[in-house]
């Protein structure tokens, strides 16, 4: 058995005890939210604990972050539902299969690493749109079927039964943490409303009137898709969001059991763990998924720091498939619609809502930015990606306007330009105001002490202001370039020639 865990990567001393009890906790907690994120995908409730089994078990065993849980979550449901609801399930599973391939690609090009170029006003705008998603998804339930076939809102005794049992299930969950965390407030607040429910003989819409969740072991299945080139541009679109979103949201969660735990996970072992999890969930009849923020808190909340607790996670979840499926077809959909909603205003960062007068005006500006495109757009990777650029242009504008220069004569009639700040393509304008070329004296030299050259725009300035002071027949030459800047100039030494005074008592620490 000891060989076996340390197999995989079971090298942490575990606690047996507790990580069984928070995999119990988190199996149990699984079942209404993986059955909610595929109805939002419109699939069926076991194509969303197919994924969860399957997910879980795969990344809990050669993930990148013990104690992280992983399943079907709203992030890849958002994406996946309009081609589901399009073309069926069928390209769903093939979608699943590519955006794993995807994911693996990018751990093995060692991709992970590229989380930390998120901002977190991206991650907020990300995390907020993603919840008020959620929220929305869950307003069809008060929605019904008139005598003309069309979807209308609720009136009358029907919705106010469904708005109390709603109101009931967002209750419990929110209050029971504050008396005990022993039982997991979502399962509690199920029970309770099918307790009622079934005592008091009310007459409302439950999972089994939606669709069927009886079923046996995930069943391999290759999916019915052509394999023609239509249908890979068909697909590759939504591969690639759910590939991103569900890496993005994976590393994120990821950095998030990282503080928690002050341990450090591998991303990029974690994107290889994660692409063969939805590439296996695609062949097992599952709608494919990410790390899910919440559930891995619980685990990690529970004291779990092990593989062992997802693993129990998963494989407790499915048997609760196999041999409970009766039980959970009985469960009222006003209990998970409250389970949702109350999923939505916890992923909701309401702290960001205190930064509005706190925060530059930019980073405000990209929060509320990404948050509409994710609400508008649904696509959640496109969402993330227009906020990293537009923050990474304030970052280049404001870098751009920080560039100075402080100028001297010295005794020997030599004028110096000491450059502070980089030379990029955002800040040459401002770097060649800095030269009064006809009045300056026949040497000049532009000391980098506290700069350096970033870029071909910064190597192209220095080329031309070079050839203007030859064309008044005078000299200049660079000082104190840093390593990696002269390598630069070097390597444009057919484009550019300039004087570079050696100084073999000044050394640049650079980063290797």
């Amino acid at each position: 058995m000891k060989k076996f865990f340390n197999l995989f990567d079971f090298s942490q001393k575990v606690d047996y005890k507790i990580e069984v009890l928070a995999g119990l906790t988190v199996a149990l907690a699984l079942i209404p939210e993986a059955v909610a994120f595929a109805m939002i995908a419109g699939l069926s409730p076991l194509t969303g604990l197919y994924a969860a089994f399957v997910m879980g078990l795969i990344t809990s065993l050669f993930g990148g972050r013990p104690g992280m849980i992983s399943g079907a979550t709203g992030a890849v449901a958002v994406v996946i539902a309009a081609l589901a609801i399009s073309h069926g399930v069928e390209y769903v599973f093939a979608t699943v299969i590519l955006a794993g391939i995807l994911q693996i690609l990018a751990g093995v090009l060692r991709l992970g690493k590229l989380i930390r170029m998120v901002p977190h006003s991206v991650i907020f705008g990300f995390v907020n749109g993603l919840a008020i998603i959620i929220f929305m998804s869950q307003l069809d339930q008060f929605k019904t079927v008139n005598e003309a076939g069309e979807l209308v809102w609720m009136t009358g005794t029907n919705l106010y039964i469904l708005l109390g049992l709603v109101l009931v299930t967002m209750l419990i969950i929110w209050g029971l943490p504050k008396l005990t965390k022993v039982f997991p407030s979502s399962l509690a607040a199920i029970l309770v409303v099918f307790g009622l429910v079934a005592v008091l003989g009310i007459d409302t819409k439950t999972v089994g009137d939606i669709a069927s969740i009886k079923g046996g072991f995930p069943p391999f299945h290759i999916p019915m898709v052509p394999f023609t080139w239509e249908a890979i541009t068909l697909i590759f679109p939504y591969a690639a969001i759910m590939a991103g979103v569900g890496l993005i949201e994976s590393l994120l969660t990821l950095n998030i059991v990282d503080e928690i735990t002050e341990t450090r996970g591998r991303g990029n072992k974690e994107c290889v763990a994660q692409g063969t999890a939805n590439i296996l969930s695609g062949f097992f009849s599952g709608m494919g998924g990410c790390a899910m923020i919440g559930q891995s808190l619980i685990n990690v909340s529970s004291g779990a720091r092990a593989r062992l607790s997802g693993i129990v996670a998963a494989v407790m979840l499915l048997v609760f498939v196999m041999f409970a499926a009766d039980v959970i077809e009985l469960l009222p959909m006003a209990a998970l619609t409250g389970v949702m909603i109350m999923v939505s205003i916890g992923t909701f960062e309401w702290a960001s809502l205190r930064t509005f007068r706190r925060m530059p005006k930019s980073d405000v500006l990209v929060m509320v930015l990404v948050t509409f495109v994710t609400v508008v757009l649904h696509n959640l990777a496109l969402a993330v990606l227009v906020g990293v650029i537009i923050s990474a242009l304030v970052f280049a504008w404001d870098n751009a306007k920080r560039i100075r220069a402080r100028k001297y004569v010295d005794d020997k009639g030599v004028k110096h330009y000491e450059i502070y700040g980089p030379l990029f393509f955002g800040s040459v304008a401002a770097f060649n105001e800095k030269f009064d070329i006809l009045g300056d004296p026949d040497e000049v030299i532009i000391d980098f002490s506290e700069s350096r050259v970033v870029d071909m725009s910064g190597i192209e300035a220095l080329n031309k202001l070079t050839e203007r002071y030859l064309k008044q027949g005078k000299k200049l030459h660079l000082r104190y370039l840093s390593r990696d800047c002269r390598q630069l100039l070097e390597n444009a030494d057919k484009i550019i020639e300039v004087n570079i005074l050696e100084d073999p008592t000044y050394k640049v620490a650079i980063d290797r």
